[in-house]
């Protein structure tokens, strides 16, 4: 199933990928990135390059030098000089591919925007999905999340409010309507979107009001942001499991918004500072 993420997506994003923006140059976080993997379509979240075709051009975006097989389009630039190079199955805008400058054996380079790319570490990753949830403290969600098999990355973030590009700060501080979340890009193949939010239903407690453990306010209230129908239906389906077992649900569901990353320091904070989470912890509460 594929997950079109445009609604979730930053403005600069958009510019890029629905607007054919371009990305300043050396600017972009894949530049000059040579850790091995695959970067996938930021949009909808098909493999597109491999890290061992990733190659130096000192163009100042991220360059390859072959594709993964029918993942791109290749269509004549509006410009009518160059060839712009597009997802092929969601037609997000990657950038353009020049042939004939001899970097490499291959004489081919696609020059691409980071802006338009996502990447994990692995390396025979085809497809991905993604989810976006909230249940209090980020730091703990995305210590538990990531050790799931089948999940390939985490971004924490803030999503749900009116404040564009909000700091944490600012999020705190309780007044921009937005939630401390969690975005999670995993293999279909490996794990589904019904396990992963079994999973988020059990690593915190979905029926506290007021926040999450001691951390309380509303930017850590628990939510399930859905991207379509089948992931609304698979939360409710699951809420009324655990009603029926007696709980009092509080999590709401709300549909994708805008996603604005946090700052590096909170991404992997516990794998950073070697902590453990101090107000999540897994129970069990689905028999499957």
């Amino acid at each position: 199933m594929m997950i079109l993420k445009t609604k979730s997506l930053t403005s600069d994003i958009q510019r890029v990928v629905l607007n054919k923006g371009t990305e300043h140059p050396f600017t972009g976080e894949y530049n000059d990135k040579d850790e091995s993997g695959t970067y996938l379509c930021r949009q909808c979240g098909l493999a597109l390059f491999r890290s061992e075709t990733k190659f130096h051009s000192s163009c100042g975006w991220p360059s390859f030098d072959e594709e993964i097989k029918n993942a791109v389009l290749h269509e004549p630039d509006q410009d009518g000089h160059r060839t712009e190079i597009l997802c092929a199955r969601c037609h997000a805008h990657l950038g353009h591919v020049f042939h004939g400058e001899h970097f490499t054996l291959k004489n081919t380079r696609h020059c691409v925007n980071s802006l338009s790319l996502d990447f994990v570490s692995d390396l025979h990753v085809t497809d991905t999905e993604e989810a976006i949830f909230a249940a209090g403290c980020f730091w703990g969600v995305e210590y538990y999340l990531k050790k799931l098999s089948g999940v390939l990355k985490t971004e924490v973030g803030y999503t749900g409010g009116h404040k564009n590009n909000p700091s944490y700060k600012e999020v705190c501080a309780g007044n921009t309507g937005h939630f401390e979340a969690i975005r999670v890009l995993y293999d279909p193949n490996k794990i589904n979107f019904k396990k992963l939010t079994q999973y988020f239903f059990e690593i915190h407690d979905p029926t506290q009001t007021n926040g999450q453990g001691p951390d309380l306010g509303e930017q850590y209230l628990s939510v399930v942001f859905y991207y379509n129908d089948e992931q609304k239906k698979t939360a409710e389906d699951l809420i009324k499991i655990l009603e029926n077992d007696g709980l009092d649900i509080a999590t709401r569901l709300l549909p994708a918004a805008t996603f604005w990353p946090a700052e590096t320091y909170h991404q992997d904070y516990y794998q950073k500072t070697g902590h453990t989470p101090y107000c999540h912890h897994h129970v069990k509460r689905f028999k499957d």
